[in-house]
């Protein structure tokens, strides 16, 4: 072939490569503001495992699969006996030590001194009989009309006699002055270490009481009333239904017009023409392989960045799984934070 004719096809390639390439990026869609950003992803939600606090017996499981549940609803009781009555017991000994406290804060009763006062007084009295009998006894032993061992017993009973009279008088001081501040602290300490029985008794026994943590709805009953519980072993499996969000995937070159708080557009195949509010709640700060589930225009080994878009969901249509297409007005402005495009709730529902 001549040289002159390789050229000429060499350059009718080209020129054909030019017009293919134009062709496409002509028909490739131009990203701008005005040309909405779609998405595609699953819904998702948050799943808890409830679980009692304590081990025992379950008595009672109020809820079944599917049912609604709102904040504080109870979910299941353990049998409460023993916690009830460790309750009463602690209730009890605070009683006692709540006893002993009063007693020493209020010091000796007025009765218990005059007592006290008439002890002394009736010490005194046999002290003098007892020196005075001691004093009879020892000149007649000196005269030798007593034995010696009388003289011993009357000295005996003298000294025994003044001794009382000295202890007597030591209570009664005491009596007056009162209680000492380091028996008040730490009468004051029992009963402090008394009510935190109290109250530690107090929160098993509520524990004996699943109540739910949040709005949702109940997946999974895994065991049934009869068997034993353990904080271990979860009761109930509940979906959180607020907030429920798209599981989408950011493509880097999209990345750029999208921001936190930009409203959105959800749409699901199970409701044909319906559309849902939502807005964009979350953008990842790292790139990932695109997960193989997701449809995309692009290869899927391209990186991408995780995003949820939350969605208002209020008659609970959308559900855990459920794929959607996600449209984001790329001009769109972001809502203000804490705030939502949900309607508020309708009081008289």
């Amino acid at each position: 072939m001549p040289k002159r004719a390789r050229i000429l096809i060499l350059l009718l390639i080209v020129m054909a490569g030019g017009v293919l390439a134009g062709m496409y990026w002509l028909k490739k869609p131009v990203a701008s503001a005005a040309n909405p950003l779609t998405l595609y992803g699953n819904i998702d939600l948050r799943q808890v495992n409830l679980a009692f606090n304590d081990a025992a017996r379950i008595e009672h499981i109020v809820v079944q699969v599917g049912d609604a549940v709102v904040p504080g609803q109870v979910i299941a009781t353990l049998d409460a006996r023993r916690y009830a009555a460790a309750l009463a017991a602690a209730k009890a000994q605070l009683a006692a030590n709540q006893a002993v406290l009063d007693k020493l804060i209020h010091g000796s009763r007025p009765e218990d001194i005059e007592r006290l006062r008439a002890l002394v007084a009736a010490d005194q009295a046999d002290l003098t009989n007892a020196e005075s009998t001691y004093r009879r006894i020892a000149n007649l032993a000196t005269q030798k009309m007593a034995s010696a061992q009388d003289r011993d017993v009357a000295r005996a009973t003298r000294d025994a006699a003044r001794a009382r009279l000295q202890a007597d008088e030591a209570s009664l001081k005491l009596a007056i002055i009162g209680t000492r501040v380091e028996d008040i602290h730490q009468a004051q300490a029992a009963v402090d270490a008394a009510r935190a029985q109290v109250q530690t008794a107090q929160i098993n026994l509520d524990d004996t009481t699943l109540k739910a943590p949040s709005v949702g709805i109940v997946r999974n009953r895994i065991v049934e009333p009869g068997d034993m519980a353990s904080p271990a072993q979860p009761i109930i499996t509940l979906a959180l239904t607020d907030p429920i969000w798209a599981r989408v995937y950011l493509s880097e070159p999209d990345l750029g017009w999208v921001q936190e708080g930009m409203p959105a557009t959800i749409i699901s195949d199970s409701f044909p023409g319906k559309t849902f509010k939502g807005w964009v709640g979350y953008i990842s700060p790292t790139a990932e392989f695109t997960p193989k589930t997701v449809e995309t225009t692009t290869v899927r080994t391209d990186l991408v960045y995780q995003a949820r878009v939350y969605a208002c969901n209020p008659n609970h249509e959308l559900r855990l799984g459920m794929p959607v297409t996600v449209q984001i007005t790329r001009s769109a402005k972001p809502i203000a934070r804490g705030e939502t495009p949900c309607a508020p709730p309708n009081p008289a529902r």
